[in-house]
């Protein structure tokens, strides 16, 4: 194995235990798992890193510091042993590509979207949508109060 992608391994293992302790989590456990799929790995890999997942949260500083580390270490193997079985470089990049950009920038999440409404007052619901199929909006109209 070359080193660019044994570093490409490193570097995709020690962002992933990063990630295991952020919010992010959910979102980069199904980017991994779905490099998982396309690499043929068993599914219990996955279930492998919400187990150490749960270490890591469990254990304080000090321990949770040697413990990262560890997990580190044995994700960088398995991902060296995952190129070296015929998984491809180019599938790794795009997994720690995108890995990278989730740990950089958390609050970004591919398809959210954030609208402002401006322009005056809206007095019912307001939706933004490429398609929407399949929508019942029930909206209460405030009676106008009749003057005697």
């Amino acid at each position: 194995m070359d080193s660019e992608l044994a570093a490409l391994a490193a570097s995709g293992a020690t962002t992933l235990v990063s990630l295991m302790v952020t919010d992010s989590w959910m979102h980069a456990r199904e980017l991994v798992g779905r490099f998982l799929a396309r690499t043929g790995a068993e599914g219990a890999t996955v279930a492998d890193l919400d187990s150490a997942r749960s270490r890591l949260l469990a254990l304080g500083a000090g321990e949770g510091t040697q413990a990262a580390q560890d997990i580190a270490y044995q994700l960088h193997a398995y991902l060296r042993h995952l190129l070296q079985a015929g998984a491809t470089g180019d599938d790794l990049r795009a997994l720690l590509a995108s890995l990278q950009r989730l740990a950089n920038d958390p609050g970004a999440r591919p398809g959210t979207v954030h609208n402002d409404i401006s322009g005056g007052v809206q007095h019912g619901p307001v939706i933004q949508s490429g398609q929407v199929t399949g929508l019942t909006l029930h909206v209460h109209h405030p009676t106008a109060s009749s003057q005697d």
